[in-house]
């Protein structure tokens, strides 16, 4: 992987240092896992959105209401099996 240069605040640097130390991993592993976790905050935040915009549409809205119930079906009947 080839090296790269960041430019952080002071406040974000001490604060890589602070987790690295506390967590004992590096700062390279602590950046790295916020990274991941910032991106699984922004994948849920878009769904939330194309949940809440799906709901403003009555007619989709049945429809994946009516999927839902579909699936719900299909999953009792094959714990009945």
């Amino acid at each position: 992987m080839p090296d790269l240069t960041l430019s952080l605040s002071d406040n974000a640097h001490k604060t890589l240092i602070n987790l690295a130390e506390a967590s004992g991993e590096t700062i390279q592993t602590v950046l790295d896992k916020a990274i991941e976790n910032y991106r699984r905050y922004i994948f849920l935040v878009q769904a939330n959105q194309a949940f809440a915009a799906l709901k403003q549409n009555e007619e989709l809205w049945q429809e994946e209401l009516a999927e839902r119930d579909l699936w719900n079906q299909t999953l009792a009947l094959e714990l009945t099996i």
